[in-house]
């Protein structure tokens, strides 16, 4: 079944309900919402010759535009390639010609003036809004039949290993975890808004699925990104406000909402994810917002629905066992498997770290033109994630870091997350992360880049200190770096890449504090 159709059901059952927002102003009910929608897919078919299965990419800020021009790319049969707009038109130029997309989307339509596309591949601007008359025809009254197996989103990771792998999404994976939304993260009702202040080109923009079905507002923030003043505004103004954020903006959100005595009025569900979320953090922000977070853990390969982490549980502080709970990422979605194994592939036992391994409808169909890198990903069935964790006997899952992440030091294992929850509780400390250098006599040494909340209000004396009465010796950081900020991509991931690359070559500067 087409995505689509979802739209064109709620166009139907609600027309007049709202449906786009810019900031707090609506610009569209549902009617109209898919009746533009419809318009631009026949621009596509006609006017651009976009036959279905071929590739429309957006390199696009936020914004309702956004949002109509996906679900028209999915109208007229086609697939879309959302990319990061904050990446460089040569990244974003290597992606369309891996996608073999044949238009590219930019928001003034004059990014490539000066850079070559890929043949076959020309930009456009972001259509002008507009609500032209209909054609004559019935063509595409509905959205053109696509079957569950059909690609849908080529969505292109992080790229941190290398050049990034385009991750094959079909219909069928995008209504399979849009279902476990309402099931396993929070139910949705008309009354609700999602608001999209993280890129939609990512985890924000695939939670629109399940809020179209329900006939929700989708709002868009006038500033096409994350601004916490204007979240809160948003919040009280439009009241039952969802939003997907990463712990670095929840962070954020929490420190500002304390500065003005914001106690997250109007804000239904803040739905974390994408990073690990460190245990005085979420404190941090219960405290500040009360019950309304729930976590997400997923991939790009399988997009938002690995585990989820509930509000209830997440609150639940006088569970004698919550910091264990609070620290994992949740239990198995409804729509997947979940095990952990070994380098052998065998399931290890609770509390036994290994690689965690996921199958369900919702795992991708593999990797854009890569069939190694698909093969290494999919083994009988099942996606290996290369992140390491366990599982407890209640079905919790934990992670512990990335496979890649693990520090070897004199033969020992160090995950770098358990170093960074220590250092993190530290009152003085603001972020931190951990990874391993190169050591001539131990192999890899742990090195801690810290970020102070108050500039020249830490040594590492001090760290040295708080760290060995929390923590074994030999996990202790060799080396601590104080910087004012920590390099982060626009999903508010941590760059590790930069800060291994900085060491290598410290001639760059990452900001002293």
């Amino acid at each position: 079944m087409n995505i689509a159709h979802w739209l064109q059901d709620a166009a139907l059952r609600w027309p007049e309900r709202p449906a786009l927002f810019e900031g707090p102003r609506q610009i569209a009910d549902y009617r109209m919402f898919a009746t533009q929608v419809r318009v631009r897919a026949l621009e596509l078919r006609h006017v651009h010759g976009i036959e279905p299965g071929e590739r429309v990419a957006l390199l696009m800020k936020n914004s309702c535009d956004y949002l109509q021009l996906l679900y028209a790319i999915w109208w007229c049969g086609a697939v879309a390639v959302p990319i990061n707009h904050k990446l460089h038109a040569l990244e974003a130029a290597w992606i369309a010609g891996n996608a073999g997309a044949r238009l590219i989307f930019t928001d003034e339509g004059q990014l490539f003036a000066d850079l070559a596309l890929p043949n076959g591949c020309r930009e456009l601007a972001t259509p002008a809004r507009c609500m032209p008359g209909l054609p004559a025809s019935d063509e595409l009254q509905a959205p053109h039949p696509r079957l569950d197996s059909d690609l849908a989103w080529l969505f292109y990771t992080s790229g941190t290993t290398g050049r990034s792998k385009g991750v094959m999404l079909s219909h069928g994976n995008l209504i399979a975890m849009s279902l476990c939304y309402p099931l396993d993260v929070d139910p949705v009702a008309a009354e609700d808004a999602v608001v999209y202040a993280a890129p939609m080109s990512h985890g924000a923009g695939l939670y629109n699925f399940i809020h179209v079905r329900c006939g929700a507002r989708h709002v868009v923030p006038l500033s096409r990104g994350f601004q916490a003043t204007e979240l809160f505004t948003l919040a009280r103004s439009l009241g039952q406000v969802s939003l997907f954020a990463a712990p670095t903006m929840v962070k954020r959100m929490v420190e500002q909402a304390r500065e003005q005595g914001y106690a997250g009025e109007g804000i239904k569900t803040i739905v974390y994810g994408g990073g690990p979320m460190y245990l005085a953090d979420l404190v941090d922000a219960l405290d500040t917002f009360g019950p309304r977070l729930v976590q997400i853990y997923g991939q790009g390969e399988c997009p938002m629905t690995i585990s989820a982490l509930s509000r209830e549980a997440i609150a639940d502080r006088g569970n004698p066992g919550w910091p264990a709970i609070a620290a994992s990422v949740g239990r198995a979605q409804a729509c997947v498997e979940v095990r952990v194994v070994d380098g052998a592939g065998r399931e290890t036992a609770a509390g036994e770290a290994g690689e965690i391994v996921v199958r369900g409808p919702v795992v991708m169909q593999g990797y854009w033109d890569n069939p190694q890198a698909t093969a290494a990903a999919l083994v009988d069935g099942w996606l290996h994630t290369g992140d390491i964790g366990f599982l407890d006997g209640q079905g919790y899952l934990s992670l512990t870091d990335r496979s890649k992440d693990v520090i070897i030091s004199g033969g020992s294992n160090i995950y770098p997350r358990e170093v960074e929850e220590v250092l993190i509780q530290h009152p003085e400390v603001f972020e931190a992360c951990v990874v391993g250098e190169a050591d001539p006599e131990w192999g890899e040494s742990v090195v801690a880049f810290v970020v102070p909340r108050t500039a020249g209000s830490l040594d590492a004396r001090t760290l040295n200190e708080w760290f060995l009465a929390r923590m074994a010796s030999f996990k202790k950081p060799k080396k601590y770096l104080f910087c004012a900020e920590l390099p982060k991509n626009s999903y508010g991931k941590i760059l590790k890449t930069q800060l291994r690359q900085w060491l290598l070559d410290p001639d760059g500067s990452l900001g002293s504090a």
